[in-house]
């Protein structure tokens, strides 16, 4: 793995002093292969040329390689450094430089340049700025679909939980094709693994955008294996029908170092067949529920599924 994968141990003032905790061998069917080839490298030197901040590096996404390959990247905007201490993420966190003005246009210059038919635009939180960056995310949108009118766009937003109904608004006004906001573990975990977060303000935040744009299709996910149980992510799916979530993702959780949230235990293919089929049956039109599954792995077939299920279910 390249280098500058790797987030110095010193971008982690807080993580330093958290307990070290036992890191569980990976099974087979977790294990990937390293990045490498002439596409990753290719991808690798857009998002550098563009000084961009990709959130396959700085999460550690393990599908990183597979991505890049084909020229997929999920951008990160508003900078590295986020203002949440979330257990579970490899992320930095601090304070943050001031927001970028030019960075809405290097965004949308790199997805021109990549050729990209979708794209996933994700960012850290941040709760310095007054609308935690909801109009920087709107800009980020239009520049985009000014440079590429093909291209549909995700996003994957802050909670904006310090901030007025007018943050989520400013976002949902520049019509992303996805809204994605992940509740990222089942809410008895909450006070642990995203002490910064509130699970049904989450909750809320994605049932208010298709009060505001009932065409609008609303995603979340959740990782599996921070030491919940089956019937809490069943309540999960529950919750997230009732908030008229269109597109659940389901993933194993893996730990990104030894100071972070220990993996209780690596879930089996088969468990996760078992909670896809229960999506199903609750009324998702579509779910991803594997154990490399992440939000924006493979988003671009996913939301071409989506706009299938959605049209057959209109149809019948």
């Amino acid at each position: 793995m390249p280098r500058d994968l790797k987030i110095p141990a010193e971008r982690h003032p807080e993580k330093a002093h958290r307990p070290v905790t036992p890191r569980l061998k990976k099974p087979d069917w977790i294990r990937v292969k390293a990045p490498s080839g002439e596409g990753y490298q290719a991808t690798r030197e857009i998002m550098r040329t563009h000084e961009l901040t990709t959130v396959c590096e700085e999460a550690g996404c393990p599908n990183v390689g597979e991505c890049w390959s084909q020229g997929h990247a999920t951008m990160m905007i508003m900078g590295e450094i986020c203002t949440r201490g979330c257990t579970f993420c490899n992320v930095a966190t601090g304070r943050p430089d001031a927001l970028d003005v030019f960075e809405p246009g290097r965004v949308a210059d790199a997805v021109k340049k990549l050729g990209l038919n979708h794209v996933v635009i994700t960012s850290v939180d941040r709760d310095d700025v007054e609308d935690g960056g909801a109009y920087h995310i709107a800009q980020t949108i239009r520049a985009t679909r000014h440079r590429s009118p093909g291209t549909t766009i995700e996003v994957l937003t802050p909670d904006f939980l310090r901030c007025g109904p007018e943050a989520l608004e400013a976002v949902v006004e520049a019509r992303p094709d996805v809204f994605n906001h992940n509740l990222e573990t089942v809410p008895g975990l909450y006070p642990e693994v995203r002490p910064g977060a509130r699970y049904f303000h989450s909750l809320r935040l994605l049932q208010r955008v298709k009060e505001l744009d009932p065409t609008m299709f609303t995603k979340s996910g959740i990782m599996v294996g921070l030491g919940e149980d089956r019937q809490s992510v069943h309540q999960v799916m529950d919750d997230m029908r009732a908030a008229d979530i269109d597109f659940i993702t389901i993933g194993q959780y893996l730990q990104p170092t030894s100071r972070h949230h220990a993996v209780d235990r690596y879930i089996t293919p088969e468990e996760f067949a078992a909670y896809e089929k229960a999506a199903w049956g609750k009324g998702f039109l579509m779910v991803s529920a594997t154990p490399l599954t992440r939000s924006s792995y493979h988003a671009g077939d996913d939301f071409a599924r989506l706009k299938a299920a959605r049209d057959a279910k209109f149809a019948s």
